[in-house]
């Protein structure tokens, strides 16, 4: 039986790759901040036995160390970074910017995944899949950038794209690939109610990608259906 670790398995896109890949058959290990909270995430772990769900709080790296200790025997055929925050307002646009809030971001949307993949090395190492793949952003894209705004959420994305394509620099001679995706324009808390694209099709679209994708294509930023995208 395949593994995988998702972060930010509470709600949204994560929620729903815990759904479908236990539906599959996999092994779900499940992560949010707040377990006793997430109820939805709780009925769909009473529903599916191959689902287990931990208390992670991304930005305590000490909580991230704890669970790699916990998890030491396991292997992770796929490390999912998909927790992350939006971070900007209405009220903190330029001119205004809220420096606190911006590296809150930072913190959650960058050094959270790449403290994950260092913790969790090992576990992904050993296993038959060895994929990392970081939840990013087309709004994470310089050269697609013209509309300005979002600095907060776009500086934070740009930086993940950056650290992962060094990180898959570093790792392919582990024969590791790391997976840069863009989930698309989704309906979620995030993503408004105007998104074009609803959670399960994002899911199903991105599932794909993740295994169809190989080690010769590591680095790359790519959306959920394959397609390669612009830095």
């Amino acid at each position: 039986m395949a593994t995988i670790l998702i972060t930010g398995a509470n709600r949204g896109l994560g929620l729903d790759f815990c759904r479908q890949y236990a539906q599959d058959n996999w092994q779900v290990i499940a992560c949010c901040r707040q377990p006793e909270n997430a109820t939805e995430l709780n009925q769909l772990a009473a529903q599916y036995k191959n689902v287990s769900v931990f208390a992670l709080d991304m930005d305590d790296f000490s909580q991230i160390e704890q669970l790699a200790v916990k998890l030491s025997d396991m292997s992770i055929d796929v490390l999912l970074n998909n927790a992350g925050v939006y971070g900007d307002d209405a009220a903190h646009r330029f001119g205004n910017l809220d420096y606190q809030t911006w590296q809150h971001t930072l913190s959650t949307n960058v050094f959270a995944p790449v403290k994950m993949i260092e913790t969790f090395l090992p576990h992904v190492a050993r296993s038959e899949q060895k994929k990392v793949v970081a939840m990013s952003s087309l709004m994470g894209s310089i050269a697609d950038n013209t509309s300005g705004g979002s600095i907060l959420y776009r500086s934070s994305k740009s930086a993940l794209n950056a650290a992962m394509k060094s990180i898959a620099i570093e790792l392919q001679a582990k024969h590791i690939a790391v997976l840069i995706l863009h989930p698309g324009w989704v309906r979620t808390d995030m993503g408004g109610s105007n998104a074009p694209m609803e959670i399960p099709q994002s899911v199903s679209h991105m599932r794909d990608t993740i295994a169809n994708f190989t080690l010769a294509q590591t680095g790359e930023f790519q959306r959920y259906d394959g397609q390669v995208l612009p830095w």
